[in-house]
C-alpha cells in the first residue's frame, strides 16, 4: 500500500502581520472615506418622518390609530439625512387640528411651508404623500336606551316573554365618541346570560362594554335591572266537525267521515276558554285549487291567543262523479 502524504501550508508570522496591516489600511480607508463622504451636503434620500396630531384630549378622541409617519424626500447633509433616515434623535413635526372632527384629513401641500422650515437646515424636496387620513371624533355624553341582546338568552321549550322588558334604570349616560354613540341609536344591547328560561325574570345585570369599543366608551351606570313576564303555552287538540260550504251536488270529498283534527299552543290562562268551544274544518269548494283538485281545511272558529295551529289532514282530494 502507498501512503498519502498531505501537504501543509504553513504562512509565517512576517505574512500573517502583513496581512494584519492591509487590513487595517483598508478599514482606515475606508472609515475616512466614508465619514468625508458624510461631510458632503449634495445628497438626496427619502424618510418616512414622524408626525405627531396636536389636539384637544378632552373633547376629541381618535377612533382608529393615527398615522405616525409622513413620506418626503429631503435634500442636505449626509449626517443629517442618516440621523433622519434612521430616526436618531428626531423630533416629531407637529401636527395642529383646531377641528380635528369636521374634515378627517389635510391636505399635505398645506404643511410644506411650516415643514420645510421645522426640517432646516435639511431642504424639504417635496411631500410625497398626497393627503394624510385620521379618524378623530368629538366626545359626547349621551342617554341611550337599554335593549336585551335576545343571543344572551333562550325560551324553555312552549314558555315566550308575554310583557313588555322593562329596564331601571330606563336611561343609560354613555361618553364616547360621537359617530359610536350615534350607532346606539337602537338601544345598548344588555346580555341577560340566561337560558332555558320557563317563570318570571327580574335580574341585575353588571354593565360590561362589548369588546368591539375598546376604552372608547364609558358607562355612568355599573348596573340596570331587567324585568319581564314569561308564559306558559300548553299543547291542545281539538276534534273538527266537518262543515262543507258551494260544494256542488256533483262533487264530494273521498271519504266523508274522515276525522279532523287540530293540533295547537294555548296561553295557560286562555286554556279554559277551550272547554266547551266547538271547532269546524270548513271546506269551502270556492277556495279549491283547481289545477289539482284539492282544498285546504280551514278552521273556525280560529281565537287569537292560538299559536302554531296544525291541521290533520291539512287538505283534501276532490272527488268528481
Amino acid at each position: 500500500m502507498t501512503e498519502q502524504k498531505k501537504s501543509r501550508i504553513r504562512i509565517s508570522a512576517k505574512k500573517i502581520s502583513d496581512l494584519k496591516v492591509v487590513v487595517l489600511c483598508i478599514a482606515t480607508a475606508t472609515t475616512f472615506w466614508i465619514l468625508n463622504a458624510l461631510n458632503k451636503d449634495d445628497y438626496t434620500t427619502v424618510v418616512d418622518y414622524p408626525i405627531e396630531f396636536v389636539f384637544d384630549k378632552e373633547k376629541f378622541v381618535p377612533i382608529e390609530m393615527l398615522p405616525k409617519t409622513i413620506q418626503l424626500e429631503i435634500k442636505g447633509n449626509g449626517w443629517d439625512l442618516l440621523r433622519k433616515y434612521f430616526g436618531l434623535n428626531t423630533t416629531s413635526f407637529p401636527v395642529k387640528l383646531e377641528k380635528p372632527s369636521e374634515k378627517g384629513y389635510f391636505l399635505s401641500s398645506d404643511l410644506k411651508r411650516s415643514l420645510g422650515d421645522f426640517l432646516t437646515p435639511t431642504q424639504l424636496l417635496s411631500v410625497l404623500d398626497d393627503s394624510i387620513k385620521y379618524q378623530i371624533d368629538e366626545i359626547k355624553v349621551l342617554k341611550i336606551k337599554p335593549t336585551l341582546d335576545s343571543t344572551s338568552f333562550t325560551m324553555a321549550k312552549n314558555h315566550r316573554i308575554d310583557s313588555k322588558i322593562s329596564f331601571s334604570p330606563d336611561k343609560l349616560t354613555i361618553k364616547g365618541p360621537e359617530s359610536i354613540l350615534r350607532s346606539m341609536k337602537e338601544g345598548f344591547p344588555i346580555s341577560l346570560d340566561e337560558s332555558k328560561i320557563n317563570s318570571n325574570i327580574k335580574k341585575k345585570v353588571g354593565m360590561t362594554i362589548p369588546s368591539q369599543f375598546g376604552n372608547l366608551i364609558s358607562i355612568k351606570e355599573e348596573a340596570v335591572i331587567v324585568e319581564f313576564e314569561v308564559v306558559t303555552l300548553l299543547e291542545g287538540n281539538k276534534r273538527l266537525k266537518l262543515k262543507k260550504l258551494n260544494f256542488p251536488k256533483s262533487v264530494t270529498i273521498p271519504d266523508e267521515d274522515l276525522s279532523f283534527m287540530a293540533y295547537y299552543l294555548v296561553d295557560e290562562r286562555k286554556a279554559p276558554e277551550l272547554k266547551d268551544m266547538e271547532f269546524e274544518a270548513i271546506l269551502d269548494y270556492t277556495k279549491r285549487d283547481r289545477e289539482d283538485s284539492t282544498l285546504f281545511v280551514q278552521v273556525n272558529p280560529l281565537p287569537k291567543y292560538l299559536e302554531q295551529i296544525r291541521i290533520e289532514p291539512p287538505l283534501v282530494k276532490l272527488k268528481y262523479e
